[in-house]
């Protein structure tokens, strides 16, 4: 995930031993019973919600994964995504530099943070950690689409470095790798990272009547600020990962520009253009939500 330029916190990981390129050794052997048992309760709280609120190729990935019991050796895993789509995963302290980030997505690597949540983080906390970046974005590496349209975000980030329109790309991996919605024989189904690592958000993007939920525009999304304090105030939602992937080949030096010269859209807002699918009720999305509504008083998505 793309580190937050608006972090005023000291980051956690331990980066003295970190590479030039940021990775470090997983050292697996290190983690703590209590550790593990953490990982075991984060893992049955959000496979709970999978089947009925995650993406058809989410859970066919994590039904032929086998890491329900302990935090998963990296090493182990990338040899299966290698034989799968080409993929593997790095071991890092954390957030690390954009370029560096980018870098690693083109060369087919995803960084995976090493260090694992605290007990009283279980529903919030402030960075990813292990279980956001394993759980939430490794199952989809195994999505052959998918996959490719991360290599190419990663070189696209490149290009957003020169231009200086790195903000903007940004933009796409939020909504999309991190927040994004898809729809599956005519039902919402929730494949960002963000979302499906979240056992409260998982159920709110599906089933609040709170947020928006938009259909995918790339040129509308580069247009759309997020916040990174709350639950999602807009959800966009793709037809098929196709449709991710054509628009990342896209010549994306017109839409930056263009993205600067117009006025920028807010977290909730709805435009003349947007293809609606569900109407959010407002401000009620925020993480103060009444919990009735938190759990669905309706679903727009089902």
């Amino acid at each position: 995930m793309i580190s937050p330029k608006t972090s005023d916190y000291p980051l956690r990981g331990d980066y003295s031993s970190a590479a030039n390129d940021m990775t470090i050794a997983q050292d697996w052997g290190a983690y703590a019973p209590a550790e593990h048992e953490l990982w075991r309760q984060l893992y049955r709280r959000q496979a709970s919600l999978m089947d009925k609120y995650a993406a058809t190729p989410v859970v066919s990935a994590l039904s032929s994964l086998d890491f329900a019991d302990a935090i998963p050796n990296l090493e182990r895993v990338s040899s299966s995504l290698k034989r799968a789509t080409s993929w593997r995963l790095v071991a890092v302290p954390g957030f690390i530099p954009d370029d560096i980030f980018f870098s690693h997505l083109a060369a087919r690597q995803f960084p995976v943070t090493i260090w694992l949540r605290k007990p009283e983080e279980i529903d919030y906390l402030v960075e990813p950690d292990i279980f956001h970046d394993f759980y939430g974005h490794v199952p989809l590496l195994f999505n052959p689409v998918f996959a490719d349209f991360l290599q190419l975000y990663g070189i696209k980030g490149a290009e957003a470095g020169r231009l200086g329109t790195t903000d903007l790309l940004a933009r796409i991996y939020w909504y999309t790798v991190e927040f994004g919605l898809i729809k599956e024989q005519g039902q919402l189904k929730a494949f960002g990272a963000g979302i499906l690592s979240s056992f409260a958000e998982t159920k709110f993007s599906i089933d609040s009547p709170a947020p928006n939920r938009v259909a995918f525009s790339l040129e509308r999304v580069l247009r759309t600020e997020y916040r990174i304090d709350d639950f999602q105030q807009t959800y966009f939602v793709l037809e098929d990962f196709d449709q991710l992937f054509q628009a990342i080949q896209r010549d994306f030096r017109p839409l930056y520009a263009d993205s600067r010269a117009k006025p920028q859209f807010g977290p909730f807002d709805l435009t003349a253009g947007d293809q609606i699918h569900w109407r959010g009720l407002g401000r009620a999305g925020s993480k103060g939500i009444p919990q009735q509504l938190v759990t669905g008083i309706q679903s727009p998505g089902h």
